[in-house]
């Protein structure tokens, strides 16, 4: 059966208004709106459900197959996973590891059009950064990158890496604890050239929660997320963060830019909990999320600033 909206349980919009940006916005016969799609914590394994945890990580296939298919059917300008695409093995195990990244990938990658990826904990579980970088591919690239940036239309793309120690040191085959996360300073002068090259709208996307002033738990936030706050509010040109790693969603205005945390796909039985989202980007850079099944409609226009 052709998947349409209405074979989902929820169906949400949400309406992003009110945002400023300084950079010089292009013309509205200029501007090419854009659309895409977005999911994580896919957490993909071939292990039993944990349901201490409330994660079923067979499960997560047949919703990344949803997705796509869905994505495919509206014809997005691309697909991005917000990290934490993979789980490991029970023990641990390097090979059997690399084989469920292997198998998700495949599943991702029957999306017809640009694929992209962010780095998430659990990407560096049983492997390594390198590891995980050479068996996935991101469109556009000769070789898939940890941080990068791209244009699309008339937008720029900035995607980030936060998985590191706050010693600074990456984050490999288990050798990390989840709370401690970090922007190295290479990072964050490659961010502040990056934008400072590109005025164009910009959407930043990154595994960990960079709204640490505005949650109460901080330890899905990078230990030096006000840092990278400002640097994305003094461009001037932010729009909105989207970011995973807290399963359960969740959404913030910090002066003048959205940060946006998609719920998780690994969390609960059955397709009526999957969740994913298709974003769009208008002319008057007003951004619309549509989400499916259980992420829900939000109207920002009553955010605080």
């Amino acid at each position: 059966m052709k998947l349409t909206r209405r074979n989902f349980i929820t169906t949400a919009s949400i309406l992003l208004s009110g945002v400023s940006v300084s950079a010089r916005q292009p013309g509205a016969k200029k501007f090419k709106p854009i659309r895409f799609g977005m999911i994580t914590d896919i957490h993909y394994a071939d292990l039993p459900e944990n349901t201490s945890t409330n994660r079923y990580y067979k499960q997560s296939l047949r919703k990344v197959a949803e997705c796509v298919d869905v994505m495919n059917s509206e014809k997005v300008d691309f697909l991005i996973e917000l990290g934490d695409l993979k789980d490991q093995g029970n023990p641990p195990d390097e090979t059997t590891t690399l084989n469920y990244l292997s198998v998700i990938e495949k599943e991702l990658c029957h999306f017809k059009g640009p694929l992209y990826h962010v780095l998430g904990n659990h990407d560096h579980d049983s492997i390594s950064k390198t590891q995980f970088l050479g068996s996935i591919s991101n469109s556009g690239f000769s070789r898939a990158l940890n941080h990068y940036s791209f244009n699309k239309n008339s937008l720029h793309f900035v995607v980030l890496d936060t998985n590191y120690t706050s010693a600074g040191k990456p984050y490999d085959h288990g050798n990390f604890n989840w709370t401690d996360a970090h922007l190295p300073e290479v990072q964050l002068n490659w961010l502040i050239n990056d934008l400072q090259m590109n005025k164009m709208p910009t959407i930043v996307f990154v595994h960990h929660q960079l709204d640490s002033c505005s949650i109460p738990d901080k330890r899905h936030c990078p230990d030096n997320a006000d840092e990278v706050r400002r640097i994305l509010e003094q461009s001037g040109q932010v729009l909105a963060t989207f970011q995973g790693h807290y399963h359960q969603g969740g959404l913030n205005k910090i002066n003048n830019i959205f940060y946006y945390t998609l719920k998780a796909v690994v969390e609960g039985s059955g397709d009526e909990n999957n969740n994913y989202a298709i974003i769009e980007i208008g002319q008057d850079l007003s951004i619309n999320i549509t989400g499916f099944r259980q992420t829900r409609s939000i109207n920002l226009a009553t955010l605080p600033a």
